[in-house]
């Protein structure tokens, strides 16, 4: 009988595979977690491609020419106006609100991209404690239930850096929109980013994001909506840890791929290496590169 009700012959394809998914939770939420990656990368590839042809000879950046010689593969004509609505210094037909929902679009790709991977650890930390809760035939909330909590903080900081974003267009005065600041501008951003590596609040919440298995115990529940409040919890650390060093992009481009590939790594082994001196190093090289942005504009 029990055999009979476990193989899901009475469902259809798509059922049956859901079925599977929800008695392995660990390698759904691996392969979610992966493909959401893997795409956000892709898009912000493309994007940057597409940025790349679309800037002028002389205001090349560095990768430009990598860039250039990549195929452009067709994607829908949506994903066209999105690029143009974020290359475009004017809002475009639909307005600023417009502008604003595309750019925190683009943000929130970017966050999948650079801070999902380094929260792997403690997504599957996760994943081991339902793991054994399911063993013992207890009650398991999905661990996307808490993969959504964490992506929906990082959904409101994107439209929290896409609102930054535009008054920091408006104040740069840039002709393009994705270009690196300049100036003073880029002096005080690397200098905000490279003070707040040596705050007790970036230490604090680097604490909490390194050791994640006593908070997710603690605060265990079979109730859905706690564990999306947890994952909020969670990705409301992963902000307090990160949001800094997403600003460096202000400075850098905002499409460039080979910052967004550094500080993805780099986000990754802080979180993962005991101490502060990755912290305190980065916060070091940001702060001289701001004092050397900031004697270069004076």
């Amino acid at each position: 009988m029990g055999d009979q009700l476990d193989d899901f012959r009475n469902l259809d394809a798509a059922g049956r595979a859901a079925a599977v998914a929800a008695q392995r939770p660990r390698a759904a939420v691996y392969a979610v977690l992966g493909t959401a990656v893997a795409l956000s990368w892709a898009a912000l590839l493309a994007m940057a491609v597409r940025v790349a042809d679309a800037r002028a000879p002389g205001l090349s950046a560095p990768g430009d020419a990598v860039l250039r010689a990549l195929p452009d593969l067709p994607w829908p004509g949506w994903f066209d106006t999105l690029i143009a609505l974020c290359l475009s210094p004017q809002p475009l037909g639909g307005g600023i609100w417009a502008r604003l929902a595309v750019l925190s679009v683009m943000w929130l790709l970017m966050s999948v991209a650079m801070m999902l991977p380094s929260a792997a650890p403690m997504i599957r930390t996760y994943c081991e404690i339902a793991d054994t809760a399911r063993a013992k035939h207890e009650a398991v909330v999905h661990p996307l239930v808490l993969v959504g909590g964490y992506l929906a903080v990082w959904l409101a900081v994107s439209a929290g850096f896409a609102t930054l974003t535009l008054a920091i267009q408006a104040v740069a005065s840039a002709a393009d929109p994705l270009a690196p600041v300049r100036g003073i501008v880029a002096a005080a951003v690397l200098a905000i980013a490279g003070l707040y590596q040596f705050s007790g609040l970036k230490a604090a919440c680097l604490r909490k994001c390194r050791n994640p298995f006593s908070i997710l115990f603690g605060r265990w529940s079979t109730r859905p909506s706690r564990i999306f409040r947890l994952g909020m919890q969670q990705g409301a650390w992963c902000v307090g840890c990160c949001w800094a060093l997403m600003l460096v992009m202000f400075a850098v481009g905002l499409m460039n791929i080979l910052w967004m590939a550094v500080i993805g790594i780099f986000t990754l082994f802080e979180k993962q290496m005991a101490g502060s001196l990755p912290s305190r190093v980065a916060g070091a090289i940001l702060l001289v590169w701001a004092g050397a942005l900031l004697l270069s504009a004076v």
